[in-house]
């Protein structure tokens, strides 16, 4: 079925009056404007891919030809819209979920800022192409398979505050165990004890600090790196992580000032004793729970990166922030509720 032409009488209060047209008030719309239904098609697709290929699917499949800059436009005024919604950072006062998976990280985006052209200079010649952390949360209760997604491009207290949201929603209460796992970012264990307090215990990620000790090994064991590194796993397992510091102090390097490269058992030691009490293994493998921050890590691709981190794309940052909305309320399968409280609100 093709597009519908529709030719409309039009009506006007008197000879200099106001115009009156029947049809448009009828089915509201207005002139070179989109319809409710037509603004959600073309939200969804700029949601997904780039706005230069949004007019052709929305050809292909509802035979209505718009213009890239509608697409743009309309699906970036839904993203602010969705960028508006309310957190809820603050743990009840009820007795909640009896544990609460709790993972944060960060991926990096690429950002575009233009600054005020000179008289007479293109305003293209003052773009600066930079990289700016996108911080990705997620919580869900213990046994369940769909997370609570939260994500900013804010600093490290607009991350905290989404994710305490996040745990919120997963059914936290004032009794819920909260188990954190994220890499050694430091930010990320201040807010975990920040936003959670007691409540919460916050694991280093097993195999980030595999990472570590992969490197080192090659320095401390370089006949056999693998059973070197086995040994220290199990260790790790068994929350001996002073046998782990011992397995690597007869080989620290002597200059303590060598990039982490050149010195690989210092930085994987000096991680490790940084970081006491975040090592308990035994403890969260004999509740069943995960030592891996794995999917968060995997959450930042199909949330983030597919739409934000396509290949020659760079954003505004106003703009990346709508985006990152959009990709978050889809993630959280809250679409058809915005769009059809944007319905009640517009009845």
């Amino acid at each position: 079925m093709g597009p519908i032409e529709v030719r409309e009488q039009r009506f006007r209060h008197g000879r200099k009056g106001r115009a009156l047209r029947p049809f448009l008030l009828s089915a509201r719309v207005k002139p070179r404007g989109c319809s409710r239904l037509l603004e959600r098609a073309l939200t969804d697709f700029g949601a997904d891919v780039a706005f230069g290929q949004v007019p052709k699917k929305v050809k292909e499949h509802y035979g209505i030809e718009v213009p890239v800059q509608a697409a743009r436009e309309i699906t970036q005024k839904h993203g602010a819209a969705m960028l508006q919604q309310v957190l809820k950072p603050e743990i009840p006062d009820r007795e909640g979920v009896a544990v609460v998976i709790a993972e944060l990280d960060g991926s990096l985006i690429p950002i575009v800022q233009t600054g005020a052209p000179e008289p007479g200079l293109d305003r293209r010649k003052t773009r600066v192409l930079d990289w700016q952390e996108a911080r990705l949360a997620l919580a869900y209760p213990y046994g369940s398979v769909t997370p609570r997604f939260g994500a900013t491009l804010g600093g490290v207290e607009q991350a905290g505050t989404q994710w305490a949201d996040c745990v919120v929603r997963a059914g936290a209460g004032r009794q819920t165990r909260i188990h954190c796992v994220s890499d050694g970012a430091p930010w990320i264990a201040e807010q975990a004890d920040q936003r959670f307090g007691t409540q919460a215990r916050f694991l280093i990620d097993f195999y980030h600090l595999c990472d570590y000790l992969h490197a080192a090994a090659s320095s401390c064991a370089p006949d056999q790196p693998q059973t070197w590194m086995q040994q220290q796993k199990q260790h790790l397992k068994a929350n001996q992580t002073e046998a782990v510091l011992d397995a690597l102090a007869p080989f620290l390097e002597r200059d303590r000032s060598r990039p982490r490269e050149q010195a690989p058992v210092q930085a994987c030691y000096r991680y490790i004793d940084n970081r006491p009490g975040q090592f308990d293994y035994q403890g969260a493998l004999a509740a069943g729970l995960p030592i891996g921050s794995g999917e968060v890590e995997s959450a930042h691709r199909y949330v983030i990166q597919d739409r934000l981190k396509r290949a020659g794309a760079w954003w505004k940052e106003e703009n990346a922030a709508k985006m990152l909305a959009l990709r978050v309320v889809r993630a959280n399968n809250e679409w058809d509720t915005y769009w059809q409280n944007l319905q009640l609100t517009a009845a």
